[in-house]
């Protein structure tokens, strides 16, 4: 059982990206497809699909996105708020990833969004991950 099921979807992109493979699997939540979707419309990732496994498990496959010379479009991706330490920002403490050239993944009142998103709804949350 893990305990902290988004710091294992940020291990297995980061272990993925850093081996250079196509797709990556996981086992399935709301959360994760939330978290992996922000990815694929900030353009960090291709696609992610569901599938079911032979056991009845839904799954997640996500495609990771590659550049000129294989260079990967995920530079570095962190767990910032854990289990054990939990970060809340609000709105007007959101800060910027990379002077901008990264985003941030918030947990809201209004769902799980970007921090580009949730700066423009005026909208606080737990600071999930950091994604440059």
């Amino acid at each position: 059982m893990l305990t902290d099921p988004i710091s294992d979807l940020l291990t297995r992109v980061r272990n993925a990206v850093m081996a250079r493979h196509e797709r990556v699997t996981l086992p399935a939540s709301r959360l994760k497809r939330a978290v992996a979707e922000i990815l694929v419309s900030e353009g960090y990732v291709s696609s992610v699909q569901g599938e079911t496994a032979e056991n009845g498990a839904e799954k997640l496959v996500l495609v990771l996105k590659y550049g000129r010379d294989r260079q990967p479009a995920i530079e570095g991706i962190r767990r910032v708020s854990r289990p054990g330490r939990r970060v809340y920002v609000g709105v007007e403490r959101i800060g910027r990833v990379r002077s901008g050239l990264g985003i941030s993944v918030l947990s809201t009142s209004r769902g799980v969004m970007s921090d580009r998103q949730a700066r423009t709804l005026g909208v606080g949350g737990e600071l999930l991950c950091e994604v440059w």
